[in-house]
């Protein structure tokens, strides 16, 4: 067998070959590939860092998404009194008609006794302590 210097080495037997012919540059060489190493370390934990921001700022704005659907909802709800407002003035409109009429005919009413107005809405004073604590209590389910 003749030894061929044309023939290529195989990569294993070149490198170690280099690093052996070299030895003084793969000393030069160690810190600046450690400088490297850690640059690239603490680039790695500033993007999981990064990662834990954009993941909270996700979880932030789903919230907030669940937060504009209930202020959405009640929006409408708001927008519903409101156009039936016209209608609640109305009513009171239409017993303050009747309310002058009877106050013209005197409607045997006492002397000296001012008329009230027809009432429009009864609300039970007696059970509003029970309502309050029943919607405190569903609130709270």
């Amino acid at each position: 067998m003749s030894y061929n210097p044309s023939r290529a080495l195989p990569s294993h037997l070149r490198s170690a070959s280099l690093s052996n012919n070299t030895g003084t540059t793969s000393t030069s060489q160690s810190p600046l590939l450690l400088q490297r190493i850690h640059e690239k370390k603490a680039e790695l934990a500033n993007l999981r860092e990064l990662q834990e921001l954009s993941k909270g700022l996700a979880d932030q704005m789903a919230m907030l998404e669940t937060k504009l659907a209930t202020l959405s909802d009640g929006t409408e709800a708001v927008a519903t009194v409101l156009a039936n407002w016209h209608n609640v003035l109305r009513a009171i409109g239409m017993a303050s008609s009747k309310f002058a009429l009877v106050g013209k005919d005197g409607g045997g009413e006492k002397a000296g006794e001012v008329p009230l107005p027809q009432t429009l809405v009864r609300i039970p004073t007696q059970s509003a302590g029970m309502i309050a604590q029943a919607a405190e209590q569903e609130s709270g389910d």
